[in-house]
């Protein structure tokens, strides 16, 4: 298929790839937060299973900063990746 049938394909119906990039960024985004949240209580279940749960009760934090500011970042990445997946879609919804 030439480049050109390919982008015909694509000027013929703008909503249609706009919405499956939509779609394809919310995947990504839902993916990430998923993941985080299966790390931290992963990290939560080792310490618990190691027995030192009381002593991160006491200190009042579960992670050290890095991982605390790595599991932020990956939480509000994920938060624009959807909300960027919402926007797509209304977009793709006026074409």
């Amino acid at each position: 298929m030439s480049l050109h049938a390919l982008w015909w394909l694509v000027e013929a119906q703008p909503g249609l790839w706009l919405n499956g990039l939509a779609l394809f960024v919310a995947l990504a985004g839902s993916w990430l937060l998923l993941a985080t949240r299966l790390r931290e209580q992963r990290a939560l279940g080792r310490l618990v299973v190691g027995g030192e749960l009381q002593s991160v009760e006491a200190s009042g934090y579960a992670m050290d900063t890095p991982t605390q500011r790595i599991n932020q970042f990956f939480y509000r990445f994920g938060g624009v990746c959807l909300l960027s997946a919402l926007l797509l879609s209304w977009l793709s919804s006026g074409l």
